[in-house]
């Protein structure tokens, strides 16, 4: 009997051995193995303490929207279940009126752009549970009026606006045609780099809608052949300012429903401008927008008269390099403001009166705030999240408006982030670090004491316990020339320092960008994670222009993109090459869009350093780039001409010595695959081989069936053969 024992005793251990010694694969990765669960389309409500979630029914394939109780985390309904309406065939997305009696609910969405779509739109009027179609045809953007009554949307380029209780269509604007005229909807360029698609919006009291139009007329086309199923290909054409290009002229209108009247606001003083923001303040006849020039270092605040349509500034930044447009702009009840900016160094918050004079910077010190989630007016206390206790960690804090009575709510180190109640009582915190799967919790406001679990991710966690993989180390990369840079590793398991191994580098690189957090799993640190397992030590590092380290070390690739951040990274993998466990003749580095880029010169310029390289979707050249991104960064190709050449990629070819992986889709609307088409025909005239891998009608995320699990493959089997 003893014996039987000890033979199941080591029967178990050997199975759990085996059983902990797993490894990881493409087609797990890509099949969602790792997925985590979170709380989709959460929205806050503003009336009640409660806040609603869209859930998925697999039994019924049908979905809802759940209202809950912040106080207690129980739910009080479900709003809506879309089994209970042929009509819908799941939801997409939603939106309250004022009153939270009644839902617009999106589905059937038809994808534009990286954020545009149109969809099939329902109202559901909660209280006498009826849906109504608001048009025979897909719109875009519908927005409720402040009373409820109306709503604003776009169709084809137009405005319009709807009357629920008559169900009917006023069209606001006429001239509105594709590739011409767009009016209450960002062109291309804006969405891509302002992100925002929506340029309209109602005052307080529902009886005016600003928004902006833009004269796209004179905006050089770009096509993209799209190959599809039929016999012959079709093309895409839409407008596309590269840098240097003519870009939209854009206007700001107000509409006033009572008159049917649209007055223009007189925008003359102002040459070759963007407006990044429009916004009513709590004021019903004030609106505010932003104004920015071409170089994007001056930007106005403006306060709009909604009557005459006069303007006066009440806010300036300016900047020697670039001011960030941002999302944090917020009126209090008697049209004080919020804001945030970048002008002391750190991106901090402001309180400033109605009339743009400066009350108070309620945050200082030489670190950034990274989200602004509101201010409860009763308390006097803002609440926001900083980068205070580490570059790489995210915390949420609460401070008075006189910047008083600091107070960290977070108290793990990590990434948090949180989402409050509308009486500012209680907030839900998502967590995670490199070794938590995300946890949502319910929190006090008070001392951020946690109240309640709401969704773990335990069984991720546990799952990848299974297998032989170790998570990532941080640690700061000092380069010869001392610059300390934010850098993680991903090792084996059975790392050994007797050994020599090969590194594989990632990055991205681009300006204000970060890859080095402490958080959570994305799907490529999964497939490091294989790597690691297969003898690879895996390396990214945040080189100088990335950010929240301040506004000199983001801005220092000003005018020279690809320079200072190709520099780093050659000497950051000069550092690893001298580690005694580093084979420093096996050092590959690979990146997307910006990322690419970087890899591409990266294999170029550091010939001697970088034995492997793979770049998917780069830019080859900035100016073959959208003007709003590229000129913030560069100016124009006319105005820095050796900006843009020194540090192309396409200019470097003939150093080429290793091995290089060139990855592209055809349909990329942003990163278009003439950037790829260019480099090829460079590489092909410097007589250099090199490995490329186009893909028919994908666009930059280059997804779609089986293409990830097919392109990462590729890309494991060329670093297993090449590095």
């Amino acid at each position: 009997m003893r014996f039987l024992k000890l033979s199941f005793l080591f029967l178990l251990f050997v199975s759990a051995s085996v059983y902990s010694q797993k490894e990881l694969t493409l087609e797990e990765i890509w099949s969602g193995a790792f997925r985590t669960q979170g709380m989709d389309e959460l929205n806050a409500m503003k009336n009640t303490n409660q806040y609603t979630v869209l859930n998925f029914d697999r039994a019924t394939r049908s979905m809802q929207i759940d209202l809950f109780d912040y106080a207690t985390l129980n739910k009080v309904s479900t709003l809506i279940d879309s089994k209970d309406f042929q009509e819908l065939r799941g939801i997409d997305s939603y939106s309250f009126n004022a009153k939270e009696n009644q839902i617009l609910i999106a589905n059937n969405s038809a994808q534009i752009f990286r954020h545009s779509f149109t969809a099939d739109y329902f109202l559901y009027d909660m209280a006498s549970k009826k849906i109504t179609k608001i048009a025979d045809y897909q719109i875009q953007e519908p927005t409720f009026s402040p009373d409820g009554t109306k709503i604003a949307y776009a169709y084809q380029n137009n405005l319009y606006v709807y009357d629920i209780a008559s169900k009917k269509h006023q069209q606001i604007t006429t001239d509105g045609k594709k590739n011409v005229v767009i009016n209450g909807i960002t062109d291309w360029v804006y969405e891509e780099e302002f992100a925002f698609v929506r340029a309209f919006d109602w005052n307080k009291t529902g009886d005016k809608v600003a928004f902006i139009r833009f004269d796209e007329s004179q905006v050089p086309e770009f096509s993209m052949d799209m190959y599809n199923q039929g016999l012959y290909p079709t093309q895409e054409v839409f407008k596309y300012p590269k840098a240097g290009e003519k870009n939209s002229d854009v206007s700001l209108h107000i509409y006033d429903l009572n008159t049917k009247q649209i007055k223009q606001v007189d925008l003359s003083k102002y040459n070759d401008f963007y407006i990044a923001r429009l916004q009513w303040t709590n004021e019903a006849n004030t609106l505010s927008a932003q104004v920015l020039n071409r170089h994007q270092n001056n930007l106005d605040l403006l306060f709009v008269d909604g009557k005459s349509a006069s303007y006066k500034v009440v806010l300036n930044e300016t900047d020697k390099a670039y001011v960030d447009v941002t999302d944090n702009l917020t009126f209090l009840s008697d049209n004080s403001f919020i804001w945030t900016s970048e002008k002391d160094g750190f991106n901090h918050i402001y309180y400033y009166d109605k009339t743009g004079k400066l009350k108070n910077q309620v945050t200082k010190g030489n670190w950034e705030v990274t989200a602004y989630y509101g201010f409860d007016e009763k308390n006097k206390t803002v609440y926001y999240q900083s980068v205070e206790n580490g570059s790489i960690n995210r915390d949420v804090y609460a401070v008075k408006i006189d910047g008083k009575g600091k107070k960290r709510l977070s108290n793990q180190t990590g990434t948090n982030n949180a989402t409050f109640s509308p009486n500012f009582q209680f907030y839900i915190n998502s967590f995670s670090n490199v070794n938590t799967a995300p946890v949502y919790t319910l929190n006090s406001s008070k001392d951020g004491k946690t109240v309640k679990t709401i969704v773990e991710n335990k069984a991720v966690q546990d799952k990848l316990a299974t297998y032989d993989v170790a998570p990532k180390e941080f640690f700061t990369l000092t380069t010869e020339k001392g610059h300390n840079l934010n850098a993680w590793i991903i090792k084996p398991k059975n790392f050994d320092t007797s050994k020599k191994y090969p590194v594989f580098m990632y990055q991205y690189s681009g300006p204000g960008s970060q890859q080095v957090a402490n958080s959570w799993n994305g799907i490529n640190d999964y497939w490091f994670m294989m790597l690691a397992q297969q003898g690879y030590l895996v390396v990214c590092v945040d080189g100088r222009g990335t950010g929240f380290k301040g506004a000199a070390f983001k801005k220092c690739t000003y005018k020279e993109l690809g320079k200072y951040e190709v520099e780093d990274q050659i000497d950051a993998a000069k550092v690893l090459g001298k580690y005694n466990y580093v084979d420093a003749s096996r050092i590959g580095i690979f990146g997307w869009s910006y990322g690419g880029f970087m890899a591409s010169n990266c294999i170029f310029q550091g010939a001697e350093v970088f034995k492997t390289a793979i770049a998917v979707a780069p830019v080859t050249s900035w100016r073959y780039y959208d003007s709003i991104y590229t000129e913030r960064y560069m100016q124009t190709p006319q105005e820095n001409a050796s900006g843009y050449d020194n540090n192309s990629p396409i200019n470097h070819v003939a150093k080429l010595k290793g091995n290089f992986l060139l990855v592209h889709g055809t349909a990329d609307d942003n990163v278009h695959v003439q950037n790829s088409m260019k480099m090829i025909e460079a590489l092909v005239q410097a007589n250099k081989q090199f490995d490329w891998a186009i893909y028919p009608d994908k666009n930059h995320g280059i997804y779609g069936g089986k293409t990830r699990l097919q392109l990462y493959t590729k890309m494991t089997n060329f670093i297993k053969e090449k590095l």
